[in-house]
């Protein structure tokens, strides 16, 4: 092997340790998918119970859902709520602070306690 291969082989190794560290170092701690998801307590009606439809909503005869990712930490508590996608009227804010009134049982993974971000769409629909 003459130098310059070995400088490649050198090169690239590190590149392979700095990038794989890099990729480490910005990971998400929240897992997508746990081999026990999160629950709201009391079911999804908990839910709706803390959700409350904007008179401007009501108004405007605006229905729809509110697709929304959920940061659930280690002891079932909302951490952060993200909205994907909203139909607006007070909907997306309205579905966003019902969610952070909701408590979840934890995920788990292999019987530990984990962090887990969940997607749920919240329906909005006049009666």
């Amino acid at each position: 092997m003459n130098k310059y291969t070995l400088l490649f082989v050198l090169f690239v190794s590190l590149m392979v340790i700095f990038t794989s560290n890099k990729i480490y170092s910005q990971q998400d701690p929240y897992l997508a998918f746990a081999q026990v998801m999160p629950q709201p307590i009391g079911g999804l009606s908990s839910i709706y119970k803390h959700i409350e439809y904007p008179e401007m909503a009501k108004k405007a005869g605006l229905e729809g859902k509110v697709y929304l990712l959920i940061y659930i930490d280690e002891t079932g508590k909302v951490t952060d709520v993200k909205v994907l996608k909203g139909i607006g009227g007070g909907c997306d804010e309205a579905a966003v602070n019902g969610i952070k009134e909701v408590k979840f049982t934890p995920g788990k993974q292999n019987g530990v306690p984990v962090k887990v971000k969940l997607s749920l769409p919240v329906n909005f629909k006049l009666n």
